[in-house]
């Protein structure tokens, strides 16, 4: 992770406890009835298991408060951190990127139920911030559509001949169900990764691009995403994320796996993955495939999702997209904050609104201090 100034004009402009998401209707969900009992939790999940039929982009809104609030639900015992309010409930600047200096580091979160579904309309209330085992104040908490760069990073290694164009149909759509503001770049990999289009915003460009590519050769998948890494160095807005599309693993890199994930540790960037695995894969390097995908994918606070039927790689597209315009951001100053480059170990706890089912919460595990 790298170290970025994050300007006290910035911090002033945001609006106390996330009004962008009470414009939206993704309001505080601490505060259901309490007079409604049991009535109301079979009602919540029978509400959200029929809203997963109608949902076309799968997401679980957290529901709207009652006239009279419950009691707030306090950190895991033995914490010592209190609500937000006032000076203290500062909003996120929109965009701001997983990162840290001496006064502020920001996490981006994505929290899904159960059901694998996106769980939107959280409240800052409901989250918890450990850095190395010790629970941090939230100073800024941000969940608004800003816009990200994104690399796509496509196999194009012999095994995708029957694959390529359902791999294509499903970053058209990807990209087309983006926030209109992101940019992108493409690398294609077979035997070594290739650029096959620069940072841009037009999808014609890239569609007319993805058009004229063919399959072949190996798989140099370890330096298709080291490439795709240092690609992002370039890129213009501060929220970064790469999306692999592949069907297998590495056979053909010059980059290791312990360098490519020291350099994803390193880095701001969120990894999603698409893998396309067989199940009957015949080499070694094919059946860690899916392991390594996901591996990288969960350092970073991405995920890693299975095709089983190509016909829904566009479906996994559209959800990865908009898990990527549906995260919340946290912000805190660490209690104890050295610059001497070394990891800082995270981990973001949420303690859900009364009535929901147990959620899963995805982010990135860590960040280096800065040197100076």
């Amino acid at each position: 992770m790298t170290a970025f100034p994050f300007s006290r004009a910035a911090q002033k402009a945001g609006k106390p406890g996330c009004s962008s998401c009470r414009q939206s209707a993704r309001i505080h969900a601490r505060s259901l009835r309490p007079l409604c009992g049991a009535l109301a939790v079979l009602f919540l999940t029978c509400s959200i298991a029929a809203k997963a039929q109608d949902d076309p982009l799968n997401k679980v809104h957290v529901p709207p408060p009652g006239t009279s609030a419950t009691p707030p639900t306090g950190p895991p015992a033995g914490s010592e951190a209190a609500p937000l309010e006032g000076k203290d409930a500062l909003s996120a600047r929109p965009g701001s990127r997983i990162a840290v200096n001496v006064d502020l580091v920001l996490i981006p979160v994505t929290i899904t139920d159960p059901m694998n579904r996106l769980v939107t309309g959280l409240e800052q209330d409901d989250f918890f911030v450990y850095e190395n085992n010790s629970l941090q104040k939230l100073r800024t908490f941000s969940c608004e559509d800003a816009p990200v760069s994104i690399g796509i990073i496509m196999d194009l290694s012999g095994s995708m001949t029957s694959k390529l164009v359902r791999a294509r149909e499903s970053i058209v759509q990807f990209m087309k169900t983006a926030n209109p503001q992101d940019e992108f770049f493409v690398i294609g990999f077979n035997d070594r990764p290739e650029l096959i289009e620069d940072f841009t915003s037009s999808i014609d460009d890239i569609q007319a691009r993805l058009a004229t590519v063919r399959s072949g050769h190996r798989t140099a998948l370890l330096d298709a995403i080291y490439f795709g890494m240092d690609k992002m160095k370039t890129a213009k807005h501060e929220r970064k994320a790469l999306l692999v599309v592949s069907d297998g693993g590495d056979n053909r890199s010059r980059y290791t796996e312990n360098e490519v994930k020291a350099q994803v540790r390193e880095s701001d960037v969120q990894i999603y993955s698409i893998g396309i695995f067989d199940p009957y894969a015949p080499t070694t390097e094919e059946r860690m495939g899916p392991l390594l995908l996901n591996d990288l994918s969960e350092e970073t606070g991405g995920r890693m999702f299975r095709v089983d039927d190509l016909a829904d790689m566009g479906d996994i597209a559209i959800k990865i997209s908009t898990e990527l315009r549906n995260q919340y951001v946290l912000g805190y100053h660490p209690k104890t904050m050295q610059r001497d480059g070394k990891w800082r170990k995270v981990k973001v706890k949420l303690v859900p609104p009364q009535g929901l089912p147990p959620l899963t919460v995805h982010a990135r595990t860590g960040y280096y201090a800065p040197l100076h």
